[in-house]
C-alpha cells in the first residue's frame, strides 16, 4: 500500500490545529501536530516528515526561527500559516526559503490544493516516490545547473545551495530564456497559483536568486527587470 505523505502541522492554536490536521488527514495525509517549536523540533528528529505547515506567530521560538533551521537542514517543503497583518514576516519567510504562505483564515480546501501542488514537485505528492527525472544540464554564463541533484555551480567549480523555490524558479527561466515572464505566470509555473494585486511573493525569490547568481545584485545583468512586463533571463542557455 502506498505510503501517505507525512504532515508536521505547527500551530500554538488547538482551534486551528486539531481540526486542520482532522480535515488533511480525511485527504489522504498523515499529520502530526505541535504547538510550539521545540515540540516540532522533536517531531522532525523523530519522524521522516514530507512537509512543514508552519504558522509564524508563536509563543517561544517563533516560525521564522524554525523555518530558518529547517532549511538550513535542506529542502523541506514549507507552507507559512500567517495573519493579515504579517506582510513583512511572509516576505522574510520567503526570503528564508519558505515555498508558499496562506493568510488565516484560510480555506481548508485552498491549503489542500497548495499542498498538493507542491508535493508534486517536491515528488512526493502522490505518496510514492517518483521516478527521477532524466540528468539534464544547463549552462548560462558562467553558471551550471545540474537538474538531477540540483547543482548550481560557477566558474570557480563551488556549488551554490537551491532552496526549493530558489530551483523551481531558475529552472522556470532556464527553460525559457529571453522570454519575458509575468509574475502571474512564474507563481503558476512554481508554485501553481495566480498572484493577488498586492503578492510579493516573486519579487522577493527573484532578490533572493539575484543574490546566488549575479555579480552585483543591485546591477542584475542575468535575470532582469522589465519594467511593466516581469522578469526575464538574459542569457543564452546550452542544454546537455
Amino acid at each position: 500500500m502506498a505510503q501517505k505523505p507525512h504532515i508536521l502541522l505547527v500551530d500554538d492554536e488547538r482551534s486551528i490545529r486539531d481540526p486542520l490536521s482532522a480535515f488533511l488527514q480525511k485527504n489522504g495525509y498523515r499529520v502530526t501536530g505541535a504547538p510550539d517549536a521545540e515540540t516540532a523540533r522533536r517531531a522532525l528528529g523523530a519522524n521522516a516528515i514530507d512537509m512543514l505547515i508552519l504558522d509564524i506567530m508563536m509563543p517561544g521560538e517563533d516560525g521564522l526561527s524554525l523555518c530558518r533551521h529547517v532549511r538550513e537542514k535542506g529542502d523541506m517543503p514549507i507552507i507559512l500559516l500567517t495573519a493579515r497583518s504579517e506582510e513583512t514576516d511572509r516576505i522574510v519567510g520567503l526570503e528564508m526559503g519558505a515555498d508558499d504562505y496562506v493568510v488565516k483564515p484560510f480555506s481548508p480546501r485552498e491549503l489542500v490544493a497548495r499542498i498538493k501542488t507542491i508535493l508534486r514537485r517536491a515528488g512526493a505528492g502522490n505518496g510514492r516516490e517518483a521516478a527521477p527525472p532524466a540528468a539534464r544540464a544547463f549552462r548560462f554564463g558562467d553558471w551550471s545547473l545540474n537538474t538531477d541533484d540540483w547543482t548550481l555551480t560557477g566558474a570557480d567549480d563551488v556549488a551554490i545551495p537551491l532552496s526549493t523555490a530558489d530551483y523551481r524558479l531558475l529552472l522556470a527561466f532556464l527553460e525559457r530564456p529571453r522570454q519575458v515572464l509575468t509574475r502571474d505566470q512564474l507563481l503558476d509555473l512554481t508554485q501553481g497559483r495566480e498572484a493577488n494585486p498586492f503578492d510579493r511573493a516573486i519579487d522577493n525569490q527573484i532578490s533572493r536568486l539575484r543574490r546566488k547568481v549575479e555579480a552585483d545584485p543591485k546591477a542584475p545583468t542575468l535575470i532582469k527587470t522589465v519594467w511593466g512586463g516581469g522578469y526575464m533571463l538574459s542569457a543564452d542557455v546550452t542544454r546537455a
